[in-house]
């Protein structure tokens, strides 16, 4: 892939404040903060999918679980993006982080007393899922405004090697956790990373831009105006129909894997955590090549890097059941080439979108993305049944790399990154007193 030298640099995002000095001791304590706290989701994500996967052996169940924890977040994206860019991020991930761990303290409770059932847990998924839809946008922007303009492409770099370290420990420590302590106590450790993950939030100020209060339009108006900037830019227009497409497809395969594991290769919980902790090793080096080569042909790397990571997971399941290890050696390709395209896109769409609409446009992704995959899950039930684990892992591959290769067949969006998101596509900045925001640290 084009490491982009020679090439001109993109452009500044626009009204990027510089950060004042001491940044880096900040966002490194924020982001160990997020590393710890996010490792310990993970871990429970794969507890308890690997519990309904061994209490049911069910695609639907596997399914409802993965619609459990995607679509609350989906139909609140936008009202959380329009929060995170209206109140301040900073409370809300702190309030976020503290109303999943309470969640999950109630779901401590029922496994220790052996009441816990099935929709116990979808439950939960469902309300974690809703506090994601702040949390996520409030984090995504603040980020942006923790670093100088020019560390953007490496600080995206890192927040993807950050989830490739996620993966790594997750797994190995939930496989640990279920063998090793009872489901409670493994769940425990979620709420303790959950609380050093608020730590240095409480510690440390978040740089924000906002209107003033009187300059503030209503919270509906404000949310109109994050979907205006988004479709009548034609990049981000074509950006966002691609994504769609490609979650809608192969999303199911990520929450299908335990079973894949299971019926596919005869594997346990320890094949699972081999699986996705070497994966994480493989979105480690992802994370880490866009960081050092920050490519500078951003929007073709998101494509070819997604295309082939989709191709991997088709592979995946091609594998012979006597093969295991082929079909590692595939999912952690696929993991490389997810990371090293992921990382672009977020900084592509911190370049071009004012840091103020930030929330906005990155949560209306999520749930574009959201509600997409939800509805391949609902999809995936009846297909999994009439195809087999394996056969819908291969046509959702297949498919979803065919969805992002189509990417190329937009002019607009091949140079998105060149294009910065013009005042007239931002409606609350047309006078001139509101085009300076008023930055806070809050």
């Amino acid at each position: 892939m084009d490491t982009g030298v020679g090439e001109r640099p993109s452009p500044a995002p626009p009204g990027h404040p510089d950060p004042g000095p001491g940044w880096q001791r900040r966002f490194w304590a924020i982001f160990g903060g997020q590393a710890l706290s996010l490792t310990g989701s993970a871990m429970t994500q794969f507890v308890l999918l690997w519990w309904i996967t061994d209490m049911t052996g069910s695609v639907g169940a596997l399914a409802t679980a993965g619609m459990a924890a995607l679509l609350p977040q989906a139909l609140l994206g936008p009202l959380g993006g329009t929060f995170a860019d209206r109140y301040s991020r900073r409370v809300l991930m702190i309030a976020a982080d503290t109303v999943s761990a309470l969640c999950m303290l109630v779901l401590i409770a029922l496994f220790a007393s052996g009441r816990v059932e099935l929709w116990h847990v979808y439950t939960m998924m469902f309300v974690r899922s809703s506090m994601q839809a702040f949390q996520g946008p409030a984090a995504a922007a603040s980020t942006a405004m923790l670093v100088p303009a020019s560390f953007l492409p490496r600080a995206a770099g890192l927040n993807q090697t950050l989830q490739g370290i996620m993966t790594v420990a997750a797994a190995p420590l939930g496989a640990l956790a279920i063998g090793a302590l009872p489901l409670w106590a493994a769940l425990g450790l979620d709420v303790a990373t959950a609380l050093l993950g608020i730590l240095p939030l409480l510690v440390f100020r978040v740089p924000q831009l906002r209107l003033p209060p009187g300059e503030r339009a209503g919270v509906w108006a404000e949310f109109r105006q994050g979907v205006s900037l988004v479709w009548r830019h034609p990049g981000l227009r074509q950006l966002y129909a691609v994504m769609a497409a490609v979650v809608l497809v192969i999303m199911p395969t990520f929450t299908l894997t335990p079973l894949l594991v299971k019926e596919h290769f005869g594997g346990g919980a320890g094949q699972v955590a081999l699986m996705e902790g070497l994966s994480g090793v493989g979105m480690i080096a992802g994370g880490l090549a866009v960081a050092v080569l920050a490519p500078r042909r951003r929007v073709a790397t998101v494509l070819v890097a997604f295309a082939l990571s989709c191709l991997a997971v088709a592979l995946t399941a091609l594998a012979p059941g006597h093969a295991f290890w082929l079909a590692v050696v595939w999912w952690v390709v696929s993991g490389v080439t997810f990371s090293y395209g992921n990382a672009p896109m977020t900084a592509v769409l911190q370049t071009v979108i004012p840091n103020q609409l930030q929330g906005r446009a990155l949560s209306l992704l999520s749930t574009v993305m959201g509600l997409a995959g939800p509805v391949g899950l609902a999809l995936a039930g009846p297909l999994g049944e009439w195809l087999g684990v394996r056969g819908l892992f291969v046509a959702a591959g297949v498919l979803s790399a065919l969805a992002s290769l189509a990417g190329f067949l937009s002019p607009a969006l091949l140079r998105l990154e060149g294009t910065a998101v013009g005042a007239e596509e931002r409606p609350e900045f047309s006078s001139p007193t509101r085009r300076t925001g008023n930055r806070e640290g809050i």
